[in-house]
């Protein structure tokens, strides 16, 4: 969801969350991150999406939104602690598109290949007022290369879709790509295969289920979610002249069909974030507004993906919405939470999970130590736009307000979120290491 249609869409309530005040109580044990404002010329409202990454080379990197505007892919450099665009995506297009035609957004899980390069594509924003969908060209999936600085840019695969998931098989020389229409209540999401020497694309199939997450198993298996609850698998060609195999998957959570409360199998589909282990075997997913972290086993042949649940993200929480996922280089699982609980609503919870843990691990909320790390207020002392997804909780604690939409395990063990207006990185200790 954009940064313009979540605080539309609580235009009434925003100002009552703003002046909410909470207990933070002498108990609470409090998650300190530091904060670092995305510069914020490359948003125009303080937003950004599942977009961030930690390359090879140890630097996050981070995409942003700037509706009807333009987008750009940010490096964050965690030795300097210093921030720069590395890809201008309507420069590196060539286009000077603007509204609805514009590329608003990198909205998809940004990945890292085996040669280090990022893989990322851009997406469409939101129609204004006689703007018609039809007026967005499609998005583009880009692959930029830390060690040159330069990027290339791959043709649009499906018109007037955006790019939600890319996903590299550098070894076999492809990537897989979700495009996604943004209809409602059922998206077209095609599921295709991009050929990364010749440009070239081939449709597997329009799976229709939104914010896809592709993910690659150790065999060179593809993985999309479709709507209603089955998993497509593409299993590519053992050799140039042979043909790739796409099969139909149900699946199974401890042994039975996914629950209606699960959302794992919603009818009109549901947002589910996936990501993979390092040795590609298993497969981690928590739907946004469910409870619950869950684990597939990717070994089997069988035409059935056997998950299983692993525990709550925050146990005893009324309501939970969960964005941002990731399985870091140590095989450690990620989860940045907002969760009302007894401290509040939308109060930011970090959360893991190790295969060598018996259940989740809710590491508590979590707090900015640094409360004044940008400017909030114009020199007159009027509060800028676009800057109230900070709040001071009773008790002189600052955190965030709104849904938190990313997260990473970076090489310097450091675990990354990103927070809404201002577009902000947080830097947080790992838990796990005290």
């Amino acid at each position: 969801m954009s940064a313009h249609r979540l605080f539309s869409s609580w235009s009434a309530a925003s100002a009552a969350i703003l002046a909410l005040t909470v207990s933070a109580g002498a108990e609470t044990k409090w998650l300190w991150s530091t904060a670092y404002a995305i510069p914020k010329w490359t948003t125009n409202q303080g937003s950004g999406y599942f977009s961030i990454v930690c390359g090879k080379n140890g630097k996050l990197y981070i995409g942003t939104a700037k509706y009807g505007v333009n987008a750009y892919l940010v490096e964050f450099d965690p030795a300097s602690k210093t921030m720069k665009v590395v890809v201008d995506c309507h420069k590196e297009i060539g286009t000077k598109a603007t509204g609805f035609a514009a590329q608003s957004k990198i909205h998809t899980r940004n990945n890292v290949g085996a040669s280090g390069k990022i893989y990322f594509g851009t997406k469409q924003g939101y129609p204004e007022k006689n703007e018609k969908r039809t007026d967005y060209p499609g998005g583009y999936p880009m692959v930029y290369d830390p060690a040159t600085g330069k990027t290339r840019v791959y043709p649009i695969p499906v018109k007037h879709h955006g790019i939600i998931s890319i996903a590299p098989d550098e070894k076999r020389g492809v990537a897989y790509i979700s495009t996604c229409d943004d209809n409602r209540p059922i998206e077209s999401t095609h599921f295709l295969v991009l050929d990364l020497k010749t440009g070239k694309y081939r449709d597997l199939m329009d799976c229709q289920h939104m914010y896809a997450f592709i993910v690659v198993d150790y065999l060179g298996r593809a993985y999309h979610p479709i709507l209603g609850g089955d998993i497509a698998r593409y299993t590519p060609p053992s050799s140039p002249n042979a043909e790739g195999k796409l099969e139909r998957l149900k699946q199974l959570i401890d042994g039975k069909p996914p629950t209606d409360d699960s959302l794992l199998a919603h009818p009109n589909s549901h947002p589910i974030n996936w990501d993979i282990s390092p040795d590609r075997k298993t497969l981690y997913a928590v739907a946004m507004s469910a409870n619950q972290l869950y684990r597939y086993d990717l070994t089997g042949e069988e035409k059935v993906l056997s998950g299983h649940r692993l525990g709550p993200l925050v146990p005893n929480a009324k309501k939970t919405d969960c964005r941002a996922l990731c399985v870091g280089p140590t095989g450690t699982v990620w989860a940045a939470v907002t969760a009302q609980t007894e401290l509040g609503s939308s109060i930011f919870y970090l959360v893991s999970y190790h295969p060598s843990d018996r259940t989740t691990t809710c590491h508590g909320p979590v707090a900015i130590r640094n409360p004044n790390y940008t400017e909030f207020t114009d020199k007159n002392g009027k509060k800028l736009p676009w800057h109230h997804g900070i709040r001071k909780l009773k008790g002189g604690i600052v955190t965030t307000n709104y849904t938190i939409l990313g997260v990473c395990e970076a090489l310097d063990g450091n675990v990354y979120a990103l927070s809404l207006a201002p577009l902000t990185l947080h830097q947080i200790p790992n838990p796990r290491k005290k």
